[in-house]
């Protein structure tokens, strides 16, 4: 039951979380948002760490960066398919390639579970295609390599997870607390070599401009007592919306440690077919926010899988 509990609600923070870093992406771009957030997990699990006693080893340190990098893989890989598209289709296929990864590992590995607990496992299957759906008008088939990015992100998800579960259970909150440093290094080092690539494009476009217009009359000696009001104005805009991202990638740190916290303490007193299947629910938290929020709609698809997700719930806690 307790497992039961841990999951699900960690597949709701690990929403609201998806929906801070949405917001956030829109003011700084999906690679900084995602790297800035990790290094404010960071700080997070240190403080949790002087709470939390832990055995420190080298084990612990090793699966946490290993899921760190399998981390950093799956929000590369998911970026890039949903940037392909559909999202109707590859969104929900990542979600449930995510958790029957680990399933089929756990299974296979052992975990001991009945007949309701199998019926619940299949309906929050069923019930993450259907929460994930994203209803798109005029959406086409996905293409061979839209669906091929879809499964290897929902892959490196799931290994996450089984990573994780792999992690000494004595470690306290040592193996997320590897985890964040690995994937803030990737994604800042990431959006660092983005950002370097961009301003050299920059410099050498004004370049070219310049040598273009040259021997012209610029127009700042014609009209030297209008200063250029738009760019302040711009600027300004921009400056509010630089201080807006910053402050929703921290709450979006904050939140993301909380669910990964939850995720991991699941994994340890519980079982991890359970957890995958639960966690992978996660577009619950993101649409109810949506929707709540932005006053966005919700497909009568997405009502289906929230009833489902409910059911399968409450299956998995009989079991």
């Amino acid at each position: 039951m307790l497992t039961v509990v841990v999951g699900l609600t960690s597949a709701l923070v690990f929403g609201a979380a998806d929906f801070l870093g949405g917001l956030a992406t829109r003011r700084l771009g999906a690679v900084l948002a995602t790297g800035l957030a990790a290094a404010v997990g960071i700080g997070v699990f240190t403080l949790i760490g002087f709470v939390v006693p832990g055995r420190w080893s080298w084990e612990a340190v090793g699966y946490g960066a290993l899921s760190g990098v399998f981390g950093a893989i799956a929000i590369g890989l998911l970026y890039a398919c949903l940037a392909i598209g559909p999202m109707s289709i590859l969104s929900p296929l990542t979600a449930l390639v995510s958790a029957v990864v680990p399933l089929v590992v756990a299974v296979t590995a052992g975990d001991a579970i009945g007949l309701l607990g199998w019926l619940g496992l299949g309906v929050g299957l069923v019930a993450i295609v259907f929460v994930g759906f994203v209803p798109e008008k005029g959406a086409v088939r996905p293409s061979t390599r839209g669906i091929v990015m879809a499964i290897g992100s929902g892959a490196a998800i799931g290994a996450f997870l089984i990573v994780m579960d792999l992690a000494p259970d004595d470690s306290g909150v040592l193996p997320m607390l590897a985890n964040r440093t690995t994937n803030a290094a990737i994604m800042l080092t990431i959006a660092a070599v983005i950002g370097v690539v961009a301003a050299l494009r920059r410099s050498r476009a004004e370049s070219s401009a310049g040598q273009s217009s040259a021997g012209r009359v610029p127009p700042q000696a014609v009209h030297r007592d209008l200063p250029p009001p738009a760019p302040q104005r711009d600027a300004g805009r921009t400056g509010r919306g630089l201080r807006a991202g910053i402050w929703l990638v921290v709450a979006c740190g904050v939140v993301d440690a909380v669910a990964n916290g939850g995720l991991l303490w699941g994994v340890r007193i519980g079982d991890l077919s359970v957890m995958a299947v639960l966690t992978a629910l996660y577009p619950i938290g993101t649409i109810v926010l949506a929707r709540v929020v932005l006053k966005e709609r919700i497909a009568p698809i997405q009502y289906v899988g929230l009833a489902l997700a409910i059911a399968a719930s409450a299956l998995l806690a009989l079991d």
